[in-house]
């Protein structure tokens, strides 16, 4: 008989996590069994409820309509998960991996980004255990076919492991926000209702994304589900938790993103409805629409930045979203027909 199969298997000592099980000698096994039990007490889940009324008692009662996943990402309460879940929400309530159940608040969100931080109310400090993750992680660390770990609370089974891969890097997504969100990660790892604000993992355990939508047309799984990559998550949260907003840095225009005016007119580019007094915008001299005894004249249009070509809004606001406060870029603007250029330094407008 294998040693394996006779080998008596001590109790753990107290406080200390069990053995891995005799059977587990493959190596991809033994990590993900060391994962989970590592990283396992810093998902959690979250419930939305509303307030309904009870006709028969004449009273409002508070159900449950909606659920997903969460990450610690501190020990002072915060906790991320995605915009949508908590969206509408009357109450929320968020359970940890040892079971308790505490009220949250919301801190802040970005609905662009399809990222929301929630604060604990009264959960002690030794029940949050904040999850692994590389303050500076990118994109750039990751690479397609390496292991992806998913944990979440699909159809509300709470702590639920599945596994797969990287699938892609840098997919665009269409997000709740009105915009596209980009630089997502793709992967096949098993996301189905109820994981999305979990945490998708390396094989060190370390945070690389969090779960957010499958492309599925029945609602389950398809083997494509897609991730906020850590570099956004790391940029906004702690933003949200300082400030309750995230960042959105501009030129001082104001336009229009639905694109109505441009589809109406067949404009390729971001119309300038107007720009804002003192903004970097009107000091370099941006025109905006006038009405006039003929009808409305289009003043300027936004046809690029940095060189990269801009033909909706979604296109500005996502290579504007790549530069920081105080940075100057380079627009490409047309009035009339005829094009140039303008250097200007972007400010934040939110």
């Amino acid at each position: 008989m294998p040693a394996s199969a006779s080998a008596a298997v001590a109790p753990p000592d107290a406080g200390v996590a069990p053995p891995l099980s005799p059977g587990a000698r493959i190596e991809d096994e033994r990590n993900s069994i060391q994962i989970f039990r590592e990283v396992a007490p810093s998902v959690a889940y979250v419930t939305q409820k509303r307030q309904v009324m009870d006709r028969f008692a004449m009273r409002a009662l508070e159900v449950p309509s909606g659920s997903g996943s969460a990450f610690i990402w501190d020990d002072a309460g915060h906790v991320v998960t995605n915009f949508h879940v908590i969206a509408g929400a009357g109450s929320l309530t968020v359970t940890l991996h040892d079971q308790n159940t505490y009220e949250a608040k919301v801190v802040g969100a970005e609905p662009r980004k399809d990222v929301a931080v929630l604060a604990l109310i009264g959960a002690p400090k030794a029940s949050l255990v904040p999850i692994p993750r590389n303050p500076k992680g990118t994109t750039a660390d990751l690479e397609v076919g390496q292991k992806a770990i998913a944990i979440g609370n699909p159809f509300g089974l709470d702590h639920t492991l599945t596994t797969g891969i990287v699938s892609a890097l840098g997919r665009e997504v269409q997000g709740v926000g009105g915009v596209t969100i980009r630089d997502m990660i793709q992967t096949d790892a098993a996301i189905n209702p109820g994981n999305s604000g979990g945490p998708l993992l390396d094989s060190s355990g370390r945070l690389i994304g969090m779960n957010t939508m499958i492309f599925s047309k029945s609602g389950a799984s398809a083997g494509i589900g897609f991730a906020v990559p850590l570099s956004i998550i790391n940029r906004v949260v702690p933003q949200l938790i300082e400030k309750g907003v995230a960042t959105q840095v501009g030129i001082g225009v104001q336009i229009d993103p639905q694109g109505r005016l441009e589809r109406r007119a067949g404009i390729r580019g971001v119309v300038v409805l107007s720009a804002t007094p003192g903004s970097p915008a009107e000091q370099a001299g941006l025109a905006g629409v006038k009405e006039t005894a003929r009808g409305i004249q289009i003043g300027d249009v936004i046809v690029s930045v940095n060189d990269k070509k801009v033909v909706s809004y979604d296109d500005l606001y996502n290579h504007l979203d790549q530069y920081e406060v105080g940075q100057r870029v380079k627009l490409g603007v047309s009035r009339g027909g005829q094009e140039r250029v303008v250097e200007l330094a972007l400010v934040q407008v939110n």
